[in-house]
């Protein structure tokens, strides 16, 4: 039926050596079996020879009966022959007639056409080769028989000698026989003795690199491993009527795949694995049709036997018996070969080592159960699918829940299902914080089933263990069990609350009550844009219900205080979510293209809202405008609207109602949240291209011109004409608040006009020469006068100044900087930070400002004084590195002492983070950064990030530059060390050991890319070397230089040399010491280390290391340590999640003088620590069922 094996379909083909010599190749292993093995293998070469012939004429016969099957024809006429392999990557489309072609060829000569399948199960295993088979027509034939004989002769000779060892015998089965693995023609060959042949088995012993079809990528072969799957599915379907009760068919192919399922060659494993299964589920559905033929003969049988006697007709009777007993005998033959396949295939493959095989196994198990649930639903199988939920590998547990989603979501099945349920619950609920974000999402779906199924399975314990998911960082896993909470929890209550005469929005107002108790419960109030976007996806129209919302904050009696508070803020939370989209901060998933249908949704639903809260938001402020918590969240909701012309018409009207009550709010709050979120919102509404421009510009004015009045009338008061600040309490509240108004708005939104910094810049002025000034209002009068000089060089960057105009800048940029130098030395913290803060802001702006323009020229270049950059230094270093790190203290204190260091944590990180902006953009000199630098380790866990960032940043800029730096800093802590050595009273600053630690992590800094930083690299080792050298003399006695220990730390570089610039290295170092290296002094060890690290050798490290230190010997011990020392000291999980809890609750305010496209600086944590960390706390129990081993040859 099918030709020859055309390898043409194959990605890359060899030219197969002609048959005859496959004889002798076979041949060359067995010389020492002496001259009877040489008669039988030339024996065997004549029958081989006979048997290609008469195997070439079958085929030759067979190719003339293909039928539809479409056969490529060249120009001369001759057809190319197909295999069924070829046939099968063609696609589906070939499938049905490809079959009904084999089936035809079957019948009339089943031999070669099962020899063709045969060799298609061999070539989707990848094997590139011939499939060839010794005939023998009946078992008592003597010759075949000694020839089976002979051939396990053989075998137990090689057993006897070790060189096959493990082989399965299946006796008049299958038995799979590796007779000789030769390699000398590039060839491999494999013999299978199974009824009713021979088979030999040629291919090249190169298969692509270890690739089969089934793993290869790309949806090519994807579409291969479909229609694999669908061929056996095909020819199982198109035989059940023939060839499936045929037991030379079903016999031999059963054996077959079942002997190759169990090969160790991972290939023949994968595929007939594969084909197995396939075949079983295959089998099931002919035995469903059969149980439906069985059913309806039952009943024509029963329906003909409830005749009366004169009417029956007893021929019918026998008739319909004969033909329900040959149906339940096929039947029962159908199970006895599911239960072969089950325990010859399954049972050893279910733990194969390959995941692949495994997962096929759990995927098909799971069909089978909810398919043919008369065999397979029981505890007895359901066993293997619970035991497999605790695989390591993702893809096995994902398939195993699947598979059991589809037996729980059966009504029919969950009686049965207890047993299991009770066994694996727990196992079940835990996988819902499975590291694999699929299969959770998967568990969570199935215990979803679960519950809707079985209302008493889960317990309310369980039930809330899995509503937290809602505000877990994965989406999809968070949207799950929002679904999982609204269905539960939210709609149920609807029926629980309903009262006599229910009015059209009770259900709607008692799921909003519902969520807010829940929101109330779970004690996460800082979340709740989480919890919205948990619920969108399953109870949008619910959120987006803005009129039954308000009607309930406006007129809904029985919410406490604390519940209108929960419920302005989902009413935020969800305008957000219709206006921007789902993703929300740490539930991003990368750029999600938006469609043109969500686009119009969401234009759609600003559109709404706009015209929504235009006309209630009003009445809400007026309601609420006692609060400063529920005001500041209500006026962020105009930042939202959809201010174009198209919502122009409608809002008019509403505009005036409410910019005024906005005003009101403004006025009675001085709340840094309210007056941020009115700034904001003012700023979105007063932009020039929306339709509430003049409106909002207008009220804005409005404002600021009674703002300015009235804080020039308190400080004409509180202000005596010597220049002392004098006024009581209140004036000093009114003051205050003020300022703060002030300060808000000006960093939003450019307020010069109305000359406001003049009066901070008096309040300054008065501090600094009188005092007096409350340090509150000295701390908010800074941030106005720098948010002035901000605008202002926004300003140049826009328009060009003239000569005068950029003098009085620069003047009055230096003037302030002076001041804030002098503010540094305030007694009041806030102010100090403060003034820190806005100088850090105001010379990187600058910055920006020399990069934009270079034109500026001379009178506008600012450049710190060395004053105020060592003033900025000891601020940094005094301020952020305080004292030790205490880090395993602070853990082990109680929840408040926690919070407190955490929020100092972030106050200090965002100081130490505006003093790197400096260096980063070259206000600063690179060599001010050793200080931090020297500190990278001892504060690793709470800046290292930042320092690490910085680095970065530096080497960008200048590689030569930013290598003398960290030369400098290795330096300066060696000198300083030796010099406390010396006194022998130093404070332990730093040990020697904590030094080359350091050199070492400044190493890993340069990467991988050793001939990007080489020049760099070559610099830090010959400055190195002349720092050793400096003021060494060669003379008679050898003495080492003082500083030769430092060439201990300089070897930490060593690695990341390229060979040649090792070379020229230790050229230089021999220039510079001379013949002293042959010296044996123990002086000289630190000169040995170095040099076998720039040899790239191993003999005598280990004895020069362990004796090379300054400290002491036991400081030289921890020096050889300090690797692996250093992996203990590295921050666990654990403090990387404490410190991004305190990042996600207070985040680094960034000011207007941010540069653009900065990258974050953020926790970086090792990967292998976080991965093992995760597997330890999610991972598969130590009783994990385990997996076979295998060997690929």
């Amino acid at each position: 039926m099918i030709a020859g094996p055309a390898l043409a379909s194959w990605p890359s083909t060899q030219n197969q050596p002609p048959a005859a010599d496959l004889g002798s190749s076979v041949s060359t292993h067995h010389n020492s079996a002496g001259v009877t093995n040489e008669n039988r293998q030339q024996g065997t070469r004549g029958k081989r020879r006979l048997r290609e012939r008469s195997e070439n004429a079958k085929r030759r016969h067979s190719g003339r009966n293909l039928g539809s099957a479409e056969r490529p024809q060249f120009e001369n006429g001759d057809v190319e022959a197909v295999t069924l392999f070829e046939v099968v990557t063609m696609g589906k489309s070939a499938m049905q007639a490809v079959v009904d072609d084999w089936i035809a060829a079957y019948q009339t000569d089943r031999e070669t056409a099962l020899l063709d399948l045969i060799s298609f199960f061999i070539q989707c295993s990848g094997c590139k080769g011939v499939v060839t088979a010794e005939m023998f027509q009946c078992k008592q034939d003597s010759d075949v028989m000694s020839k089976m004989v002979e051939e396990l002769d053989e075998v137990e000779t090689l057993f006897s000698s070790g060189s096959i060892v493990g082989i399965s015998m299946f006796a008049m089965e299958v038995i799979l026989i590796v007779l000789d693995l030769w390699q000398g023609s590039g060839l491999q060959y494999k013999k299978f003795l199974a009824f009713p042949w021979i088979l030999t088995v040629t291919w090249p012993l190169d298969m692509g690199g270890g690739e089969y079809p089934l793993i290869m990528p790309g949806p090519y072969w994807k579409r291969f491993r479909s229609s694999f799957c669908e061929f056996v599915s095909v020819l199982v379907a198109h035989c059940k009527y023939s060839g499936v009760f045929d037991s030379y068919l079903t016999d031999t192919l059963i054996s077959l795949l079942t002997e190759l399922s169990d090969s160790r060659v991972r290939a023949f494993r994968h595929t007939c694995t594969l084909a197995a299964v396939k075949l079983l589920t295959a089998l099931i559905g002919v035995a469903l049709k059969l149980s439906v033929s069985v059913d309806n003969s039952q009943r024509l049988y029963e329906v003909e036997k409830a005749k009366a006697s004169n009417k029956r007709v007893g021929s019918r009777l026998e008739k319909l018996q004969r033909k329900i007993d040959e149906l339940q005998d096929k039947r029962l033959e159908m199970e006895n070969m599911m239960d072969v396949i089950f325990k010859g295939v399954f049972l050893k493959r279910y733990r194969d080592v390959i995941p692949e095989i495994r997962a096929i196994c759990m995927e098909e198990l799971g069909v089978w159960i909810r398919l043919y649930g008369h065999m397979f639903f029981n505890d007895s199988y359901l066993k293997y699918v619970g035991w497999m939920l605790y695989d390591k590998q993702p893809d096995v547990r994902l398939k195993c829940v699947r598979g059991l989603q589809g037996l729980y979501a059966d009504p029919l099945l969950i009686p049965k299902l207890d047993l299991f349920t009770s066994r694996f619950k727990e196992r079940m609920l835990s996988m819902t914080l499975d590291k694999d974000h699929e299969v959770a999402v998967q568990a969570l779906r199935l215990l979803m089933i679960i519950s809707q199924s079985c209302d008493d399975t889960l317990s309310a314990e369980d039930c809330k263990r899995l509503y937290q998911l809602v505000f877990a960082s994965h989406r999809a896993l968070a949207s799950t069990a929002g679904e999982f909470l609204y269905t539960k929890r939210l709609s149920a209550c609807t029926q629980l609350d309903r009262a006599d005469g229910p009015s059209e929005r009770d259900p709607v107002a008692a799921r909003i009550v519902a969520i807010l108790q829940f929101f109330g419960e779970s004690e996460l109030h800082q979340h709740v844009v989480y919890l919205v976007d948990s619920l969108w996806d399953s109870a949008g129209s619910l959120l987006k219900d803005w009129a039954s919302l308000t009607s309930l904050l406006l007129h809904g009696a029985g919410l406490s205080c604390a519940q209108e508070g929960l419920l302005i803020e989902v009413l935020l939370a969800s305008v957000r979510q219709a206006a921007e989209g789902p993703p929300v901060a740490g539930r991003g998933t990368g750029k999600k293209v938006t469609s043109a249908r969500e686009r119009k949704a969401q234009a759609d639903d600003c559109l709404r809202l706009t015209q929504h809260f235009a006309v209630t938001l009003p009445q809400l402020l007026s309601k609420f405008s006692d609060d400063p918590e529920k005001v500041a969240c209500l006026l962020r909701i105009p930042q939202y609207f959809q201010t174009d012309a198209s919502s122009a018409g409608f809002a008019e009207k509403y505009q005036e109602a409410l910019l005024a009550e906005m005003g009101v709010a403004v006025e009675r709050h001085s709340d840094a949240a309210v007056l941020q979120a009115a700034a904001g919102t003012f700023q979105a509404l007063g932009s020039e291209d929306t339709a509430w421009h003049n409106a909002a510009s207008a009220a804005r004015d409005q404002l600021v011109r009674r703002w300015a009045a009235r804080l020039g009338a308190l400080l004409g008061d509180a202000l005596t004409p010597d220049g002392v600040f004098s006024a009581d309490a209140d004036t000093v509240e009114e003051i205050l608040s003020m300022l703060k108004r002030v300060a808000t708005f000006y960093n939003a939104q450019d307020l010069s006009q109305w000359g406001l910094q003049d009066a901070a810049s008096r309040l300054l002025g008065v501090e600094l020469d009188h005092g007096g000034v409350p340090h509150q209002v000295a701390s908010v009068a800074l941030r106005c006068v720098c948010c002035s000089i901000l605008w202002r060089l926004s300003t140049c960057m826009e328009t060009s100044l003239s000569r005068e105009e950029a003098v009085a800048q620069r003047n009055q940029l230096r003037a302030f900087c002076e001041r804030c130098c002098r503010f540094l030395s305030h007694g009041q913290p806030s102010v100090r930070e403060q003034a820190f803060l806005s100088l850090c802001d105001l010379l990187t702006a600058h910055s920006y400002l020399q990069a934009w323009d270079h034109t500026v020229g001379a009178p506008l270049l600012y450049t710190p004084d060395p004053k105020l950059q060592r003033a900025l230094l000891a601020f940094t270093l005094e301020h952020v590195f305080t004292g030790a790190d205490h880090d395993a203290q602070s853990r082990a204190s109680e929840s408040d002492l926690e919070t407190s260091r955490l929020e100092d944590l972030h106050r200090r990180r965002n100081l130490l983070a505006a003093y790197c902006k400096l260096i980063v953009h070259g206000v600063l000199e690179m060599n001010m950064a050793v200080e931090v630098f020297k500190l990278y380790m001892q504060y690793y866990n709470d800046f290292g990030d930042i320092i690490k960032e910085t680095l970065s940043r530096t080497r960008q800029m200048d590689k030569m530059e930013s290598a003398r730096t960290l030369v400098l800093c290795l330096q300066q802590l060696f000198l300083r060390l030796k010099q406390e050595q010396q006194s022998s009273s130093g404070s332990g600053f730093q040990s020697f050991s904590s030094i080359k630690e350091l050199a070492r992590r400044f190493s890993l800094t340069f990467g991988w890319d050793q001939i990007k930083s080489r020049e760099s690299l070559t610099m830090i080792h010959r400055d190195g070397i002349e720092f050793v050298c400096q003021g060494f003399v060669q003379q008679a006695e050898r003495q080492a230089p003082p500083n030769i220990s430092y060439l201990t730390i300089l070897s930490e570089f060593s690695s990341k040399l390229l060979k040649p610039d090792k070379k020229t290295v230790y050229s230089y170092l021999q220039k510079c010491v001379g013949e002293a290296v042959s010296s044996k002094d123990d002086c000289w060890l630190p000169l040995a280390y170095y040099r076998a690290s720039l040899m790239a050798t191993a003999e005598g490290v280990e004895d020069a290391g362990s004796h090379v230190s300054s400290d002491t010997s036991r400081q030289a011990s921890s020096a050889q340590c300090s690797r692996s020392s250093s992996l203990k000291q590295a921050p666990v999980v654990g403090e990387v999640q404490g410190n991004k809890t305190a990042e996600l609750k207070s985040s680094p305010v960034f000011t207007w003088a941010e540069w653009k496209g900065r990258k974050a600086l953020k926790f970086t944590a090792s990967a292998d620590m976080a991965e093992q960390e995760s597997e330890r706390l999610l991972g598969a129990p130590d009783d994990e069922v385990n997996v076979d081993s295998e060997v690929d040859p």
